[in-house]
């Protein structure tokens, strides 16, 4: 189980002082919440941001891009350094094309679902891709309440993943209302990677947050 701050809750006066707390906490992502107030009714920072950051830290920047039209935004965030690109299954008519284009960056591809979402619009391209984001809270603001029904779609595609014989190829990663509370749940549903924000940048020690979160992946 790996932990990925989203930096979508850090002081955005100082992420420099984010990603210091990450490197101290342990963790092994930075993910970066993309938002075009299109898709989503929020906006948020764009490739320049995860330039200036790229410089600051080693670990691996997992973006999630939720924004209509991913296409246009792959290759600028490929060349400002992003490891991963995750997009939206809703966000295009043409997925295929997107995950071919990600791949030509080299970069990992990521595909994402809305809570709503049917998970059998993902289950044809479970075999192109390197990980699987589901949203358990409609996506657009931080701090949102882990939804019902989340932990049981966590476990729909781990056992999908199982049958394709994937499930040591496609990680699974979980975004929204991930707490210290119900981590274990989550995790114990299949879920590889926890993107938490709030109750890791708005805790009194940050750092001590992200260690407990890896206490319970270990237990």
């Amino acid at each position: 189980m790996k932990i990925a701050p989203s930096i979508l809750s850090a002081d955005f006066s100082n992420l420099g002082n984010a990603l210091q707390l990450c490197d101290a906490g342990g963790a092994h992502y930075i993910h970066v919440d993309v938002m075009d107030n299109q898709f989503v009714p929020n906006l948020t920072i764009g490739p320049p941001v995860v330039k200036s950051l790229r410089p600051l830290t080693e670990k691996y920047m997992d973006v999630h891009m939720m924004v209509i039209e991913p296409e246009k935004l792959v290759e600028p965030f490929a060349k400002a350094g992003a490891d991963g690109i995750t997009f939206h299954i809703e966000a295009t008519d043409k997925p295929q094309q997107v995950i071919d284009l990600i791949k030509s960056t080299g970069k990992d591809v990521g595909l994402s679902l809305k809570p709503n979402t049917p998970v059998s619009d993902i289950e044809p391209f479970l075999d192109k891709i390197n990980l699987v984001l589901v949203m358990s809270v409609e996506p657009g603001f931080g701090g949102q309440g882990y939804l019902d029904g989340s932990t049981e779609r966590l476990k729909e595609i781990k056992q999908l993943l199982i049958e394709k014989g994937l499930k040591d190829e496609v990680k699974i990663e979980v975004d929204g209302g991930i707490k210290l509370h119900n981590a274990k749940e989550v995790i114990d549903a299949g879920a590889d990677i926890l993107v938490a924000g709030s109750e890791i940048f708005k805790a009194d020690d940050p750092v001590q947050a992200m260690k407990s979160f890896y206490s319970l992946g270990n237990s």
